[in-house]
């Protein structure tokens, strides 16, 4: 099992940053992509960014040229810089991961979350 842990979360104004943190940790075979995904109040669950292996990266338009999404494969850690923050972007974010892990017999893939972390933008 792969057990992923947030932390970064907090309340800012508009214009601000924040920086999310994600660490998983586990009996990990190896990560294949990480990602974030925000749930807002009364809202679904959206996706936001995503990351390879290799660093590939992807971005909701909503974000783009605002956030960055980043990872240090040595500590399986993700990392999303989020600069500029609007209050649109007040929700509770969930870090991601698909990853292998050593099972009783052998590795086996999974999709894993995070418990969340709360972000609020207001002024």
């Amino acid at each position: 099992q792969v057990q992923l842990v947030e932390s970064g979360g907090g309340l800012v104004q508009p214009g601000e940053s924040l920086r999310l943190s994600c660490a998983a940790s586990g009996s990990i075979f190896s990560i294949n992509a990480m990602a974030w995904y925000r749930q807002a109040p009364g809202k679904q669950r959206e996706w936001v960014a995503a990351i390879t292996s290799g660093g590939g990266a992807n971005y909701a338009d909503s974000v783009k040229g605002r956030f960055t999404i980043s990872r240090d494969n040595a500590k399986n850690t993700v990392y999303l810089q989020m600069n500029s923050l609007k209050p649109e972007d007040t929700a509770v974010y969930y870090c991601y991961a698909d990853a292998t892990t050593y099972g009783a017999l052998g590795p086996s893939g999974g999709a894993y979350w995070g418990q969340g972390t709360q972000v609020t933008v207001s002024s």
